[in-house]
């Protein structure tokens, strides 16, 4: 299956085979990621970013993964400084928007937005995140992270527990994250969260029907023992009408917890942000500098994996391997104090 030309609205569109290629090229991609190769297989292309609700490594990452590319990035940010505050609608602003740019990067706080932007524009939109919807860019980038972690532990992604944990009812991350995680084999799902947050139904019978193993369950001693991934999420308080539902302190996932019932190299990852405040009810920083902790490797692994999303909506992606060369400018070291050793090299 080729993506040129594509929408990218859901995790739906990608098998297993999209996703093996996919991973592949954004192999080849980190060090064009990382400053140390430059092409330009994009130049001349423009890309709109378009952001009604809040985002900073969505966004900032997409456009990055752009220009990397050579390509060049036209933007704007928040409903209430573009036509749509003086009443017009997603479908003319699609319908315009599209005579400006090659490809449209959205997020927007509506489910629905996503199909109606698609139905009115003539360049392929990629979604950044609609309303309690997915985030199909951002479970690319989880499971590209994981291709990296596992590849350096010896291990295949079939066969794996992992554990959903936090906010499954409104957060979308990991809406498109199950769905890619269901094209692998014989794993074992373990979604932790409570009664009033847990994961929809339609999502847990797609994994079931697909032959994988899925557990719920309301305590994360238990939910998270033994899995070679946790996956953290935060309490979507924008999604909720009324005032949020508490979170206990089961819900913080910290140093204690995670040595008590977690493995020597279980993978440690959150979509971010995560609330780190002192007593949140999240994933703690207490675990900064646990190497297991894979948040920031998460984070940098954004850029690879989308330069590889949109070279392959814009049918370039075979020219990237060819097209490569050295840059000539001076490089930060791209790691941080806390990263873990094997990260550094």
């Amino acid at each position: 299956m080729s993506l040129t030309g594509k929408h990218i609205l859901s995790s739906d569109i990608f098998d297993r085979d999209e996703l093996e290629r996919l991973f592949e090229l954004a192999d080849v991609l980190v060090p064009v990621a990382r400053g140390a190769q430059v092409t330009r297989v994009l130049e001349g292309a423009v890309m709109a970013s378009l952001f009604f609700e809040a985002s900073t490594r969505t966004r900032l990452s997409c456009e990055t993964a752009f220009l990397r590319l050579g390509g060049a990035v036209t933007s704007t940010t928040g409903a209430e400084v573009t036509s749509i505050s003086k009443g017009e609608s997603l479908a003319d602003t699609a319908r315009v928007v599209s005579g400006y740019c090659d490809l449209v990067v959205m997020r927007h706080p509506e489910v629905s937005s996503m199909n109606e932007f698609a139905a009115a524009t003539n360049v392929p939109l990629i979604n950044a995140g609609n309303g309690a919807g997915e985030h199909p860019t951002q479970a690319l980038l989880d499971l590209f992270t994981l291709h990296r972690e596992f590849g350096r532990l010896g291990k295949s992604m079939d066969g794996r527990r992992i554990a959903l944990v936090g906010d499954l009812k409104h957060g979308r991350t990991v809406h498109s994250l199950i769905k890619l995680l269901s094209q692998f084999e014989d794993l074992t799902i373990s979604c932790v969260s409570p009664t009033e947050l847990r994961m929809p139904s339609e999502l847990l019978e797609l994994v079931a029907s697909r032959g994988h193993r899925v557990e719920e369950s309301t305590q994360p001693s238990s939910g998270l023992k033994d899995a070679d991934v946790v996956y953290a999420t935060r309490l979507q308080t924008e999604r909720f009408k009324d005032k949020p539902l508490p979170y206990s302190d089961e819900f913080r996932i910290d140093r204690a917890l995670v040595d008590r019932v977690c493995l020597d190299d279980t993978v440690i990852m959150h979509p971010l942000p995560r609330d780190s405040r002192p007593g949140a009810n999240d994933l703690s920083t207490d675990l900064n500098q646990d190497p297991r902790l894979a948040i920031f490797r998460q984070t940098d692994a954004g850029i690879p994996m989308r330069m590889a999303l949109f070279a392959s909506v814009l049918g370039v992606d075979r020219q990237v391997r060819t097209a490569m060369r050295p840059s000539t400018w001076y490089r930060p070291e791209y790691t941080g104090p806390d990263d873990a050793p094997f990260y550094r090299d």
